[in-house]
């Protein structure tokens, strides 16, 4: 391995390849997988927890998307942190978010062998997650433009699948194709204990789980690095992105909910897959299952990624070994993804002991630590805004509605967490995160005297 301190990371990823990034970050096991569980919660009302949820979302990027297109560097808000909240702020921020990662990368390869088993139901999930660890890992260790490639064509595949089922259910729902010529009309939306059958409670209580599905979109502030012509692309990816995941989220489960009863759909394996095989078209959840295999590698594709090019944000910083820092002939932070991809070995271990469990303790650990991580985006955002007025510098690219949308986006976040307390399978997560950040805070300060 040709390995050397003095190489810069490059600027290889072109605007197609941020886009999609974004896009395929975003649109993952949360929706493929994991919004069997939300419709449970919510019913049809799901709709608007998305759209909520949507909102919030696209103020955490606008406010991430000023301070990327000021500085775009690799490590994102991290570096941002440590530049305009202080040192110990900079070294939370960095190894949670890389830890929120590998966390998701858990989570993503927990799940593969479900959608494996569709086919093949004598394969152990444990070997399927060993296997596409190992692939996803050597994609990532060649160059960027490789990790860009993949996850472009990832994601053309997940995007192209969700429009294709909206359209094929648009024909449902209005001409019955595929339902016996009976069309299936929009009753279903509201016609099985209403469009709020569980109440307030249930869009409250899947505010936590979609939170969870949009884990990934901040990905375009990691990519602000390595980003050709990042004062473009950023501002361009994050105006885009966040439309079109509301489009997809939302149009996709109302076309599912407006097929299928609500309190039909199974509260394990995909909804996309239960849809086509109860229209009586087998192949198209073959293919359907495809897709969601191939969201699941998609997103570890891009949480390996994130966790290499954080961890060499912070040894550049001086916050990690300065092994990370290191990059090899192809600008790949080699050592920071192999070490990132051995932690999510565990996942391996864990889908073996308890593969119907993994998921959700995994998703569990993840939404608190994105949490953490939007809420450190947009505290930095706040002194980031003070310094460029003490300045008399204006952003260029600016968060609409502030400050008071970055405080209110605080507030829901704030919401988010205290409604997990409610959740027993989510609580679990609230007694860790303290002890998590007490750990890190342990760590800055053994950093801090080992450097005295």
């Amino acid at each position: 391995m040709n390995e050397t301190t003095n190489q810069h990371i490059q600027r290889g990823l072109k605007n197609r390849h941020i886009q999609m990034i974004a896009l395929g970050g975003a649109i993952g096991t949360g929706l493929f997988y994991g919004s069997a569980t939300v419709v449970k919660m919510a019913g049809p009302a799901i709709t608007l927890s998305y759209l909520i949820g949507g909102i919030v979302i696209f103020f955490i990027m606008r406010a991430l998307g000023e301070m990327a297109v000021a500085h775009p560097v690799s490590g994102s808000f991290s570096q941002y942190a440590y530049q305009y909240w202080g040192e110990l702020p900079g070294f939370i921020a960095g190894w949670n978010y890389w830890f929120n990662y590998v966390v998701v990368g858990m989570a993503e390869l927990s799940v593969v062998g479900t959608y494996i088993n569709y086919w093949y139901p004598d394969i152990p999930t444990w070997l399927s997650a060993l296997v596409c660890l190992v692939a996803v890992t050597l994609i990532n260790t060649v160059h960027v433009k490789a990790y860009g490639e993949f996850e472009f064509w990832f994601a053309i595949i997940k995007v192209v699948a969700i429009i294709g089922m909206i359209v094929f259910g648009i024909a449902v729902i209005a001409f019955g194709i595929g339902n016996g010529g009976q069309p299936a009309g929009l009753g279903n939306l509201w016609e099985h204990g209403g469009f709020f059958p569980n109440g307030f409670q249930g869009i409250l209580l899947s505010l936590v789980l979609v939170m969870f599905s949009f884990g990934g979109v901040e990905l375009v502030g990691i990519t602000a690095g390595e980003a050709q012509n990042p004062e473009k692309t950023i501002p361009r990816a994050i105006n885009q992105v966040v439309w079109r995941i509301l489009l997809f989220y939302v149009g996709a489960l109302a076309v599912i909910l407006a097929i299928f009863p609500w309190n039909q759909i199974e509260a394990t394996g995909s909804p996309f897959v239960q849809i086509f095989t109860y229209v009586g078209i087998p192949s198209a959840a073959n293919l359907l299952n495809f897709v969601v295999l191939t969201a699941a590698l998609s997103a570890y594709n891009s949480a390996l990624y994130s966790n290499g090019r954080m961890l060499y944000g912070l040894a550049a910083q001086g916050n990690a070994p300065k092994i990370f820092g290191k990059l090899n002939s192809s600008g790949v932070p080699m050592t920071a993804i192999l070490v990132s991809s051995a932690i999510t070995l565990f996942a391996v271990l864990l889908s073996y002991l308890n593969p119907e469990k993994v998921f959700l303790y995994f998703m569990s650990l993840a939404t608190i630590s994105i949490i953490i991580n939007w809420a450190a985006i947009l505290i930095v955002q706040l002194k980031f805004r003070k310094e460029q007025e003490r300045q008399k510098s204006i952003p260029e690219f600016q968060m609409p509605l502030y400050p008071a949308a970055t405080y209110l986006s605080l507030a829901f976040l704030v919401l988010v967490v205290g409604i997990m307390a409610f959740m027993p399978d989510m609580r679990f997560s609230l007694y860790i995160a303290p002890l998590w950040l007490a750990g890190l805070y342990v760590g800055y300060r053994m950093k801090r005297a080992a450097r005295q």
